[in-house]
C-alpha cells in the first residue's frame, strides 16, 4: 500500500507540474479527447473506446475562472430556452438519494435521518421507510435509490456499523418492505463512500463505491472498493463481467453519479482530490486512474475523462440525462452542469443557477421527460443553509 501511495504522490507531483508550465506555449493544451469545462469543442477529437482502454494523454489545462463563472447570461440558458426553478418540498434533511416512480412520485433518502420519504408531484410529503442501522457521518449514512423496472423493488445504499452494503425492499405502491442485504462487506468510511445506483438498460443494478480513504484499494480488482460494480437484482455478479466477480469498473476514487444515456452509454461524476473532477465515460472493464492519476495524465491501460473541472467549480454529486445534455449537480461549485453531448463527444459545459441554491447533489430526469428534479444539500454540516432548506427544486425550460 505504501509503495502505491508513494507512486501516487510522485505522479501527482509530475501532473503538478505539468499543470504549471501548462500556463502558456503548446504544452497548455488539453489531453486529446479531453474537455475542460468552457473549453471550445473540437471536430477532430476521437470517441471514447467501447471495449478496450486508450492511453491517457497529456495533462489537462487549467480553467479559466471566467469559464466557469456561472453569469447571468449562462444561468438563464437552457437548450430549449431559459431554465425556470421551483420548490416542490422544503425543509428537508440532508437528501441524497432520488428515484422517480412511474407515476412521477418520487422517493427521497435522507442522508443523515435514514428516511425514505415518498414525495408527490405537488409537493405531499409522507414516510415510507426508515433504515434505522444506517449510521450518518461526514460522507455517510442513507446514499443512493434505484427503484427496479418493474417497479416492484426499491434498492437502498447505506453505510452501516462495519461496511456499507446494499438492500432490497419490496414497494406495493404505498410503503417499503423490510430490508433485505443483497450486497454487503463494501467498504466503509467517514469519506469516500461512493453510494449511487442505477438500474441499466440491461435489467442489471450499477452500484458505485468509494476508495473509502485507501486509495490502493481501487486498483485490487478483488476489492469492491474504488469500484462501479454490476450486479444482478439479487445482488450476484453479473454475467459477462469483467474479472468475474461484481467489478465492472476499477480505479475510482469516489464516484456519486451514473446516468445512462438513450444509447445505453454510462456515465459517471467523480470527485478528485484536490485539483481536477471528472466526467467520465465508462466501459467495461475500465481502469480510469485513481490513485496514480486525478484527472488526465499519461499512464498506459488508463482511461482519460471526458471533462475536467477545478474541485471548487464542481465536486459532483448526481447525474442525469435530459434532452441531449448530462446534468451534473456541483457542491462545491453550487451550481448545475450543463453537458451537451454528440455521441460519445462532450459539447462545452455550461453553469446554470450559480450560488443561487447553495450546494447541490441529487439531480433526476422526470420520466415523462418535462423536467429535472434538483436536491440541495445545505443542512449535510458543510453549507449555510437557508430558511426552508434543504428543498428539492423542479427544474424546466
Amino acid at each position: 500500500m505504501s509503495t502505491l501511495r508513494g507512486l501516487a504522490r510522485a505522479v501527482a507531483a509530475m501532473i503538478g507540474v505539468a499543470l504549471v508550465a501548462g500556463c502558456s506555449g503548446p504544452a497548455s493544451q488539453p489531453a486529446a479527447g479531453t474537455r475542460t469545462a468552457g473549453a471550445t469543442p473540437s471536430a477532430s477529437s476521437p470517441a471514447a473506446p467501447t471495449s478496450a482502454p486508450q492511453t491517457r494523454a497529456a495533462s489537462p489545462t487549467r480553467i479559466s475562472t471566467a469559464a466557469t463563472a456561472g453569469s447571468s447570461a449562462t444561468e438563464a440558458a437552457g437548450r430549449h430556452g431559459p431554465l425556470r426553478a421551483r420548490d416542490v418540498v422544503t425543509g428537508l434533511t440532508s437528501p441524497w438519494g432520488l428515484a422517480f416512480l412511474s407515476d412521477g412520485t418520487a422517493l427521497v433518502a435522507e442522508r443523515d435521518t435514514g428516511r425514505i420519504l415518498r414525495v408527490a408531484p405537488t409537493g405531499r410529503t409522507t414516510q415510507v421507510q426508515r433504515i434505522t442501522d444506517s449510521r450518518p457521518s461526514s460522507e455517510g449514512g442513507l446514499l443512493g435509490l434505484a427503484v427496479a423496472p418493474d417497479q416492484k423493488t426499491v434498492f437502498a445504499y447505506y453505510s452501516a456499523r462495519r461496511d456499507n452494503r446494499v438492500v432490497a425492499m419490496s414497494w406495493d405502491g404505498a410503503a417499503l418492505g423490510r430490508s433485505r442485504a443483497v450486497i454487503d462487506g463494501i467498504p466503509e468510511s467517514g469519506r469516500h463512500n461512493g453510494g449511487q445506483l442505477t438500474f441499466g438498460p440491461d435489467g442489471y443494478l450499477y452500484v458505485a463505491t468509494g476508495d473509502a480513504t485507501e486509495p490502493a484499494q481501487s486498483q485490487d480488482k478483488k476489492s469492491l472498493a474504488g469500484k462501479i460494480l454490476r450486479i444482478t437484482p439479487q445482488g450476484r455478479p453479473a454475467p459477462g463481467n469483467p474479472f468475474g466477480n461484481e467489478v465492472f469498473s476499477l480505479g475510482h476514487r469516489n464516484v456519486q453519479g451514473l446516468a445512462f444515456d438513450p444509447q445505453g452509454r454510462l456515465w459517471a461524476s467523480e470527485f478528485g482530490d484536490q485539483t481536477w473532477d471528472e466526467l467520465n465515460l465508462i466501459i467495461k472493464g475500465g481502469n480510469y486512474g485513481w490513485p496514480a492519476a486525478e484527472g488526465s495524465a499519461q499512464l498506459d491501460g488508463m482511461i482519460n475523462p471526458k471533462v475536467v473541472w477545478r474541485t471548487d467549480d464542481a465536486s459532483p454529486s448526481g447525474l442525469a440525462y435530459w434532452r441531449g445534455s448530462l446534468w451534473m449537480a456541483g457542491l462545491r461549485g453550487k451550481r448545475l452542469w450543463q453537458i451537451p453531448l454528440d455521441g460519445t463527444r462532450t459539447g462545452e459545459p455550461k453553469s446554470h443557477f450559480a450560488g443561487r441554491y447553495g450546494r447541490l447533489r441529487a439531480v433526476k430526469a422526470l420520466p415523462n421527460g418535462s423536467g429535472l428534479w434538483l436536491g440541495t444539500s445545505n443542512t449535510d454540516g458543510r453549507g449555510q443553509p437557508k430558511p426552508g432548506d434543504d428543498r428539492l427544486l423542479s427544474v424546466t425550460g
